[in-house]
Parts: C-alpha cells; sequence; structure tokens
C-alpha cells in the first residue's frame, strides 16, 4: 500500500461515516508516519486499512457502514485495488497514553478529513500484544529498517494495561528485538 492509498482511505472513510474525523489502527496507520518509499516491503504488504470512526454507537453502526462501503469485495475495494475495514476504537489493545501519541494526516489540508494514525512503537507495540506470526515479522521489519528503536518499544510495552502475565508475554517478544 502507499500512503496515497492510505489518504484515499481516509477521505472515503469520512465521507460514508459523515465525519470528519477517524482513526487508522492496523498495520497501515504506519503510513501515517513514514510513506512507501522509507518503508520495507514488508510494511506495505496489506490491502487492507483498519479504519474506526472517533465515535461510533454500542452497534457499531459506522463500523459496519465503512465495510459496507468501502470494506472486502465492495466496489470500492474492486475499483481501487485495496479496501478499508470499519474496526471499533477497542479493536487493538494499545498502551497507556497513545491518543497523546498519534500521527495526523490530513490529505486535503486542515479544513478537511482527518485521521489519527498510531504512533510506529504503539503500533508496533499492539501487534506484540497479537504476536500472530505475521505482526511479529512487521514489527522485525521496521526495527531493521532503524525505523523502531527496541529499547522504546520494550519501555512503551511494559504500559500496557492488561493483565500481569499478558504483559510479560509480550514484553518478552518486545526484549527479542533487543541488540544481543
Amino acid at each position: 500500500m502507499k500512503r496515497s492509498e492510505l489518504e484515499d482511505a481516509i477521505r472515503h472513510a469520512t465521507k460514508v461515516t459523515k465525519q470528519r474525523e477517524v482513526l487508522v489502527i492496523g498495520s497501515q496507520s504506519i503510513l501515517g508516519s513514514y510513506d512507501e518509499t522509507r518503508l520495507p516491503e514488508r510494511a506495505t504488504l496489506s490491502e487492507e486499512v483498519d479504519i474506526a470512526p472517533i465515535t461510533d454507537d454500542e452497534d457499531f453502526t459506522l463500523a459496519t457502514i465503512i465495510d459496507a462501503n468501502l470494506g472486502e469485495w465492495s466496489q470500492f475495494h474492486l475499483d481501487h485495488g485495496f479496501y478499508v475495514q470499519g474496526v471499533n476504537v477497542n479493536t487493538a489493545v494499545l498502551p497507556n497514553g497513545w491518543e497523546s501519541r498519534t500521527v495526523l494526516v490530513a490529505p486535503d489540508g486542515p479544513e478537511g478529513a482527518v485521521a489519527r494514525c498510531l504512533d510506529p512503537h504503539d503500533l508496533c507495540a499492539a501487534k506484540l500484544m497479537r504476536g500472530e506470526e505475521k505482526d511479529l515479522e512487521f514489527v522485525g521489519a521496521l526495527v531493521e529498517a532503524s525505523l523502531i528503536d527496541p529499547a522504546s518499544l520494550l519501555r512503551i510495552c511494559k504500559t500496557i494495561p492488561v493483565r500481569e502475565r499478558r504483559r510479560d508475554v509480550t514484553i518478552k517478544r518486545a526484549q527479542a528485538f533487543l541488540p544481543a
């Protein structure tokens, strides 16, 4: 995926939800901090952008609207070659303080659509929390490209608000990326 595609996804998601601001929480939120020319290929492989409406009702009406209009196998997907998955703000388990570290992306300037993309370290902490192989590869590629500082990632992982055992597993995953 490219930064321009992320920006297109943001425009369309804000349009269909009639909200000016959305949150990008999946792997492609990395494009808020770095464009595809600086990222390792592994970080841009996904054809899916996870976008959460900033405010949604308890039955996730706006996330469902995103899925219906922009989701997998929608006309948008067929036309653009990527799709937008409507998700809830609480889909990812994120470190304390993540809200203050988001990266703003305003594809059409300050008066247009706005997205808050996860800070790269918060994104990687969430990926380590999930712990799937593709998530660990994603984090590893960013560390190898020197776009993620392993010590900062470890520090942030220690602030994930989950039970101690789950946090300990995540911390061990983060420690694996520290230099020997």
